[in-house]
């Protein structure tokens, strides 16, 4: 049977959560991983073997687990709330014994028989009620994987064993007795099992919250679609629907799975997957996305993408593996955890010999109890946290404003990014554009040059190509037939009309292959480009035919989105393969700083590794397949959710609707997550650089003051909380 297989109940069958070295490949994602230590994954809840933390529920096999188990996020809070309950009400009769001595009724019962009693009640609490952090302490002793539950079971067991054998055997420790009888620690042993129990509670409810945002996203999807067939509206699953399916969309409700309008007209809102607040009109041929909200109006659909096609089911993957990654910032927290648990362990054994020898009677029980203080106080679970929910929270976020990283070390990355290099055509410009000029040489009509270039571009998916044909087609201009198409990344186009070869590209480019146009041609040109036109030689057997002027709009979020970058401290330059003038005018009105313009698909990786290596931190931004190489070479690439797939497969970072405020978002989210990491990473380190001294005693020869070991726990539970809590301020981001 497969290691992972979703198959077996856990209640039932199980298999032990394991390291990714330590299990085969699976066909399937495992239904649970852990929160805090990539690659381990189990097909069934539990505790990590190498933290100890719970195992979480794994976005990627939501689909996968057995049906019998339910959520086994919601059954672990439930099993702690009952632990929690009763072990509060074992632990209170303890509590008053120990405590309330002067109280009445409790100071006439003898102390051997109040010690009696409290052993009978702190039991089990430790051992029944405890059992769960007594299991992973002890796994954590035999794979050697020191973690929060080494200390806390060091500290629980230290105080019941001394407690049971001073109650037992009080003959052993001579110098202990005060007031009559032996000091015991059974309520430090029992309270603090019901505190770390608490702490777990609230640690697994605000953990759950971290997720929230992949929850959110899934929920999103409707269960049914009304499906058209032969006339009639069929309730039908989502999951049974086939791409080319038609689909009747009412008002108000959820579009079941991505396609295109169909007939009939309506509003949508895409606020939840892109975060664009204003509702998009969506008319025949206008392509709709899984997830959104219809309006008021009804329109059919057709399927197109489903499953795991569609865009919601992407988001929610990339995300989902994204947040298991790993960002290089951990690595600080991992290396002082490798030794943080035994160098504590040393702390509690130096502190119990110093106390024992040098301390005040009773000397042992307060080198017990301090020992126990330092052990319980300086569990690294706070230390462990402070990263992963960050990022975890933060790249959830970021999902939900349509702005799709990778994974951690992109978010941390865009942090360091100081430059910030732009394509212009589809990135800072619509990508949508249209002639504006014909201009054919003498001896030859602007509707046969139209008509020449149409034929050639008809075969490109270019958006210079579509506007060019799209305007043949509203001439009515009949497009003839292509042999030998070829396209010339970063130069033009090529193919056979009839006998004649045509070519159509910029005038740089066949001032490179030998091809000039005539000086009123370029004249032309070069006032066309300075009202910021991208203008297209067509030549016709060598020889030049006219020109045609193009005009891509600036797209209206670019202006604040550019006027943000910069109020970060962002360098701007455009890196175009449009001509110089049309590039410096569109640089001019978005006030970008720098423009490089004529350069190929190579030229941009060249750019883009001449900044890098002159220590400059680069992030591209580019939609089309010649952006590419420039993206990927980039230390973080950015891709247009709106461009190719080869673009986006190549980028780090992913906005859904190619809106440029969305880069904005990008990089202040990735500054807003690491400042909390490192707000986290400081408390964790504070906190235990503070505790561990003070629950050895360092105060007690000034003031005379000790830390209870019921204190630190409090403590240490808090510490858990805040750090999770710090990260879900992340949520709030906008």
């Amino acid at each position: 049977m497969l290691p992972n297989a979703p198959t077996p109940c856990p209640h039932c069958s199980s298999h032990e959560a394991q390291p990714a070295a330590a299990v085969k490949e699976t066909l399937a994602p495992a239904a649970y991983i852990c929160p805090m230590c990539a690659g381990v994954r189990s097909d069934k809840p539990g505790a990590c073997p190498m933290c100890g933390m719970a195992l979480e529920k794994n976005p990627l096999a939501h689909r996968n687990e057995p049906e019998c188990c339910g959520d086994g996020g919601d059954d672990e809070v439930n099993d702690l709330w009952w632990r929690v309950r009763w072990s509060t009400a074992m632990t209170a009769p303890v509590v008053l014994l120990s405590m309330g001595m002067d109280l009445p009724v409790i100071r006439d019962i003898p102390h051997d028989a109040s010690g009696w009693m409290q052993f009978v009640w702190a039991t089990p609490v430790v051992f029944w009620v405890g059992w769960p952090l007594l299991v992973r302490f002890a796994n954590s002793l035999r794979t050697l994987r020191f973690n929060m539950f080494t200390l806390i079971g060091l500290g629980v067991l230290a105080a019941w064993l001394y407690s049971t054998v001073a109650l037992a055997a009080p003959n052993l420790f001579p110098h202990a007795a005060t007031h009559g009888g032996m000091v015991l620690y059974f309520e430090s042993a029992a309270v603090i099992t019901v505190l770390v129990l608490i702490g777990q509670l609230l640690e697994l409810r605000a953990r759950k919250a971290t997720g929230s945002a992949i929850r959110a996203l899934m929920n999103l999807a409707p269960k049914t679609a009304l499906l058209i067939r032969n006339g009639e509206e069929i309730e039908t699953p989502v999951d049974d629907i086939q791409i080319g399916d038609v689909l009747r969309i009412k008002p108000g409700a959820r579009i079941p799975v991505d396609g295109s309008v169909t007939e009939g007209s309506s509003t949508v809102d895409e606020s939840m997957l892109t975060g664009e607040s204003m509702p998009q009109k969506k008319e025949a041929n206008a392509a709709v996305t899984g997830g959104t909200v219809n309006g008021s109006g009804t329109f059919l659909m057709r399927a197109d993408r489903v499953g795991a096609n569609t865009l919601l089911s992407q988001i929610v993957e990339m995300t989902a593996k994204a947040q298991s990654s790993r960002a290089p910032v951990q690595r600080l927290a991992d290396r002082v955890s490798a030794w943080f648990v035994p160098a504590v362990v040393g702390v509690a054994a130096l502190t119990f010999l110093l106390w024992w020898q040098f301390g005040p009677q009773p000397s042992f029980a307060f080198a017990v109890v301090n020992a126990v203080a330092v052990l319980i106080i300086a569990c690294p679970c706070a230390l462990g946290l402070a990263t992963p929910m960050a990022v975890t929270v933060g790249l959830g976020r970021g999902a939900q404003l349509g702005v799709l990283i990778k994974n951690a070390e992109t978010l941390e990355r865009l942090h360091e990014i100081d430059i910030v290099m732009l394509d212009k055509t589809g990135t800072l410009t619509e990508g949508k554009p249209s002639v504006t000029e014909v201009f054919p040489l003498p001896g030859l009509s602007a509707r046969d040059l139209l008509a020449c270039a149409a034929a050639v571009e008809s075969m490109s998916e270019h958006p210079l190509a579509t506007a060019i044909v799209n305007a043949a087609k509203e001439r009515n201009i009949p497009i003839a037939a292509v042999t030998d198409f070829q396209s010339i990344t970063g130069g033009g186009v090529l193919g056979n009309v009839g006998d004649s070869e045509v070519f159509i590209g910029q005038e740089a480019f066949l001032k490179k292959n030998g091809v000039f146009v005539s000086a009123e041609c370029h004249a032309h040109s070069v006032k066309m480009q300075e009202e910021g036109c991208t203008v297209v030689v067509v030549v016709l057997n060598e020889k030049p035919l006219g020109l045609i002027a193009i005009k891509d709009k600036i797209k209206e979020s670019a202006p604040p989105a550019i006027a943000a970058l910069h109020a970060l401290g962002l360098k701007l330059q455009m890196i175009t393969g449009d001509a110089l003038a049309t590039a410096q005018r569109v640089a001019k009105d978005l006030n970008i700083d720098e423009v490089a313009a004529e350069v190929s698909p190579k030229e941009k990786l060249l750019h883009v590794y001449q900044a890098r290596g002159k220590d400059r931190h680069v992030a591209f931004a580019g939609d089309g397949i010649n952006d590419a190489p420039a993206l990927a070479a980039a230390d973080v690439g950015i891709a247009m959710g709106t461009g190719t797939e080869v673009a986006i497969q190549s980028a780090a970072v992913t906005l859904v609707k190619g809106d440029l405020r969305a880069l904005h978002q990008a990089f202040a989210l990735s500054h807003a997550t690491m400042k909390v990491i490192r707000q986290n990473l400081m408390f964790a380190f504070l906190y235990n650089g503070l505790g561990i001294p003070l629950a050895a005693g360092i105060l007690y020869p000034f003031t005379g003051w000790l830390l209870n070991p019921m204190i630190a726990s409090v403590a240490m539970s808090l510490s858990s909380v805040s750090v999770i809590l710090n990260s879900l301020r992340l949520r709030q981001f906008k």
